[in-house]
């Protein structure tokens, strides 16, 4: 699933200097390279080019970057003082994403040995705001980074628009499946998918159940063997489901599911997909145990047909820094108190079990919808951790990112009869506050629940999508995030021209 992923380092001077201190420029652009390639904070290669020193040149390197499949953004830095005309075509031409790092080779000042030799070689300061003044007159959508390069949050604020970057690199390549519909009435996973795909680059395709169906029936029983041996490996599977109890066959039905949508995907080039428990076809169980683990590979998902949240997940799965997990998720139930006001989050089967450190269970339980045999599940409780809560909505003329900064907490009781995965959680600033703000925002139902996804790299991807991103955090009120609802209906109105 996973693309090569680099990101071209672009240093900026021009003839003027004379061929030895450009070789200075050269080497020390590529120190710079590669100590930030070597950072533990940034997770693409950092690929250093020869230094740019004509329009020819700069027009020619942002082309290459924007055709090449391995380019996934640009960063760039004016060693020295690169007239700024000289990047008008390149920048026009350049179809990528772009930081602008505002740095220099020295961290300190060599205050006895300064002189004129030095400060034309170490003029960033000087050249960095010539390309500064250009990209804003252009309107060039960009992330700035200001500092040297050895500190570390220089490397996290670069490695977060990084991981941005891959995002959006997976988004403009990312197959979706839809099996069947949406679930029917439903509002908000309804959405305009050409619309979609000129904004975000994944397209979105339905296929019959059925084809999914055929595909299950043509499974072979060895094959159900070895992934029965595989759950029984990773997971305490209920008494009932194991081999001999009564259970067992719908374990190996559940397998059986896997196999076959792992393979429909594989073959197809998909990763994301959604299902409706209204439109199951021959299916005699809803996809639970599949959706989860293929959930937990890195595919995204969406249920009730919602291929926006799809989408969501599977970018988000993109741009995890590491560490943490990512899971389709909704607002099921409040606690409102005694004590911290919480919010319960689950589904009907459909979580990811990488929001989790414990061993899941592997169990089976009615489902009470869908008029199907009951569907095996893994079932666990989300681990305690800092995280956020995104939803993707179509407002009808563009879409808007909700995000929610989120505490992951132990539930306040045990939850035994509760025989699916869930995540309690303290929303900031307070229960109250932040479900009025996503009611006034339009946020949807479904969600991703990501703690591994940080909120800079969150406002990066709306950055380089050029979608609206509403944060609700620990400093918002009502009447802030209201008036910031206003303000982006007429900036983003505006911004579309005419």
């Amino acid at each position: 699933m996973s693309r090569p992923s680099e990101i071209w380092f672009f240093t900026g001077s021009q003839e003027l200097y004379g061929e030895a201190t450009l070789r200075q420029v050269a080497e020390q652009s590529q120190q710079i390279v590669a100590a930030l390639d070597a950072a533990r904070e940034i997770g693409p290669v950092i690929v250093w080019k020869p230094v740019l020193t004509s329009a020819d040149s700069i027009r020619r390197a942002c082309l290459d970057a924007s055709v090449s499949a391995d380019c996934i953004g640009v960063i760039a830095w004016m060693h020295t003082f690169s007239p700024a005309k000289m990047w008008i075509a390149g920048l026009d031409a350049l179809d990528k994403p772009l930081l602008h790092f505002h740095t220099q080779a020295n961290r300190s000042l060599p205050w006895s040995e300064i002189d004129m030799d030095f400060m034309n070689l170490n003029q960033a300061a000087h050249g960095d705001r010539e390309f500064g003044y250009l990209q804003t007159r252009m309107r060039i959508r960009r992330k700035t980074v200001v500092g040297h390069h050895t500190d570390e949050h220089c490397r996290r604020r670069i490695g977060s628009w990084a991981r941005a970057a891959v995002g959006w690199s997976a988004a403009r390549h990312l197959r979706i499946a839809r099996f069947g519909d949406n679930m029917r009435d439903v509002a908000v996973t309804e959405g305009d998918k050409t619309a979609a795909q000129i904004t975000f680059g994944f397209s979105v395709n339905t296929w019959g159940v059925n084809d999914l169906v055929a595909a299950v029936d043509a499974v072979g029983e060895t094959e159900i063997d070895e992934l029965v041996e595989t759950y029984d490996a990773a997971y305490d599977i209920a008494s009932p489901l194991r081999e001999g109890a009564p259970r067992h066959d719908s374990l190996r039905y559940g397998a059986r599911i896997e196999i076959a949508l792992r393979r429909f995907l594989v073959a197809g080039g998909f990763s994301a997909f959604t299902t409706n428990f209204e439109d199951l076809g021959g299916l005699r169980q809803l996809p639970g145990l599949a959706v989860q683990r293929l959930m937990a590979d890195g595919y995204g998902f969406g249920g009730e047909g919602d291929w926006k949240t799809a989408a969501l997940l599977a970018i988000m799965k993109s741009m995890e820094n590491g560490a943490g997990g990512t899971s389709f998720m909704e607002d099921y139930t409040y606690h409102f108190g005694p004590g911290e006001p919480k919010v319960l989050g689950a589904h009907m089967l459909e979580v990811c079990p990488s929001i989790t450190t414990d061993r899941p269970t592997l169990e089976i339980h009615p489902l009470g919808i869908g008029g199907r045999e009951d569907p095996v599940r893994l079932v666990f409780r989300a681990t305690p951790a800092s995280g956020y809560v995104v939803g993707l909505i179509d407002l009808g003329d563009r879409f808007r990112m909700v995000a929610n900064d989120v505490t992951i907490v132990t539930p306040d009781e045990p939850l035994p009869r509760l025989p699916v995965a869930c995540a309690v959680w303290q929303p900031a600033p307070d229960l109250a506050t932040s479900a009025e703000a996503w009611l006034l925002a339009g946020g949807p139902h479904h969600t991703v629940l990501t703690t591994g996804v940080d909120k800079e790299t969150l406002q990066d991807f709306a950055l380089m999508a050029g979608v609206e991103l509403v944060q609700v955090d620990r400093e918002s009120t009502v009447a802030r995030v209201s008036h910031e609802l206003r303000w982006n209906m007429a900036y983003y109105r505006l911004a579309q021209g005419l």
